[in-house]
């Protein structure tokens, strides 16, 4: 009882950390400027039409959410942080995009079993840290023949390396936390869904950000508002050597990955149905 408990009170914990982590900085506006369209992209793969009823894991500010409400389907958009479904409110406002906004944990989502006739994810749940129990939920809640849609970052295009470049700087992770990108690579996500689906669709693309002129560019922009980027800062602020370091490294990969002022980012985009 008492290890049930104790196990309950760290995830607690853990969540409180990632709410804080996405409250840091401004992620709406990383996704706004850096990747507007990826979420209208998830949509499309997912065939989202009128009158489906779609679930948003953590969904953020809508990024996919607000374009599945105006191709007229019926959306709740999920997220564990506040301050991010309160901006998604207000932007599906400006857009006149109707749709449902419910805090609520990828790990523990509070919605019937086969409740949605598509479920996606775009790059949200896949920084739940507990994998199996994220991707069993998404099962859990889509309906039989229904529709599970991911995009997220692959482990070895550009995002991916930024959080490996990240990991020798920030504290280590709980016991059982998996990495993000993980969710990037289709041999994880297929172990992760498993005989829960069929008809398992996995493509590589990328999307082209041309924001930065220099690779400090990029650096500055991700230390002032990128949740995770900032909280490893956070985490190091007292040693200016590491600070200095991570600079580097962040410079160097930004740099690598830079050709004529593009950047090319990698993602998977995946779809699959359901099994009955």
């Amino acid at each position: 009882m008492t290890e049930s408990i104790d196990a309950a009170q760290a995830d607690r914990a853990l969540k409180a950390k990632h709410r804080a982590m996405w409250a840091m900085g401004d992620y709406p506006s990383v996704a706004s400027h850096l990747i507007p369209e990826l979420g209208a992209v998830l949509v499309r793969e997912c065939g989202v039409s009128r009158g489906d009823r779609v679930l948003d894991v953590a969904a953020g500010s809508g990024n996919a959410a607000i374009p599945a409400a105006l191709a007229g389907a019926d959306v709740v958009a999920s997220d564990l942080t506040p301050d991010l479904l309160e901006v998604g409110r207000h932007l599906a406002a400006v857009r006149g995009a109707q749709l449902e906004w419910r805090e609520a944990d990828a790990e523990a989502l509070p919605f019937a079993d086969g409740e949605f006739d598509t479920v996606m994810s775009c790059l949200g749940v896949m920084f739940a840290p507990h994998h199996q129990t994220a991707a069993d939920e998404l099962l859990r809640v889509c309906r039989s023949g229904g529709t599970i849609g991911l995009l997220n970052w692959t482990p070895q295009g550009f995002i991916g390396r930024m959080f490996a470049t990240m990991k020798p700087y920030a504290p280590p992770p709980p016991p059982g936390a998996q990495p993000p990108p993980l969710w990037g690579d289709p041999e994880h996500v297929h172990e992760l869904l498993g005989t829960g689906v069929t008809d398992l669709v996995a493509r590589r693309e990328t999307v082209r950000v041309d924001r930065f002129t220099k690779p400090s560019d990029f650096r500055e922009f991700f230390k002032a508002l990128y949740g995770p980027t900032v909280a490893v800062y956070r985490s190091i602020a007292d040693d200016p050597e590491r600070v200095a370091a991570l600079d580097r490294d962040l410079d160097a990969l930004a740099a690598e990955h830079t050709a004529d002022g593009v950047m090319e980012w990698e993602y998977l985009l995946l779809t699959a149905h359901r099994r009955g």
